[in-house]
């Protein structure tokens, strides 16, 4: 990745509030810490202090609020891949390719073939308004998600951007179920409760 799209990486991996290791972002962002230590100056040269705290176990924290450019595919991106698919030789290569492909397909441009019980267009006006909101006073939200690999599943999530990908719907949050950022699909949740609970 180019040096600004790392450094819009590590913005979002502190976001959420946790406190990252230089260790944990580079390896999170495959760069050296070097790296890390620059992105920080670098990020800071355009206004956005990151704290940082010293001792065996410290590490940088984002202590304040900004907003996070968020950063999705789009269908050419999809396509793109059939092109190298096609000419890959190694098929332990081309069968990650495949299962990034799919991985793209299932998250962003959905499965045409899902269960009419999952059509929740009705709610999804709702929804967006509770998402929004939970964005807004930076509270919890706790969701039950239809995702292709597990079904159904709840989750704790902290909402932080809504987005528009071409005929839906999405929120990018960090998820605490698997500790990491993810974007969730408005029709793909199930239920939805507003929590008490803030995030930082």
């Amino acid at each position: 990745m180019s040096k600004v799209s790392n450094a819009i990486t590590m913005l979002q991996l502190l976001s959420s509030g946790r406190k990252y290791s230089i260790k944990e972002l580079s390896k999170e962002l495959e760069i050296s810490e070097r790296m890390v230590r620059q992105y920080k100056e670098d990020l800071e040269k355009a206004g956005i202090y990151i704290d940082t705290i010293m001792g065996p176990y410290g590490g940088y924290v984002l202590n304040q609020s900004i907003r996070v450019p968020v950063r999705k595919f789009k269908g050419k991106d999809y396509k793109l891949l059939d092109h190298y698919i096609e000419k890959e030789k190694d098929e332990k290569r081309k069968g990650e390719l495949i299962l990034l492909q799919d991985k793209i397909k299932g998250v962003y441009i959905g499965s045409k073939n899902e269960d009419k019980e999952l059509n929740l267009e009705d709610e999804t006006q709702n929804k967006y308004n509770i998402l929004m909101r939970a964005i807004k006073e930076k509270r919890k939200v706790k969701i039950k998600y239809y995702s292709f690999k597990y079904g159904e599943n709840e989750r704790v999530i902290c909402p932080l951007e809504m987005f528009l990908f071409q005929d839906g719907w999405y929120c990018a949050a960090f998820c605490e179920l698997r500790n990491d950022m993810r974007h969730f699909e408005l029709k793909r949740i199930i239920t939805y409760e507003l929590l008490e609970e803030n995030f930082i």
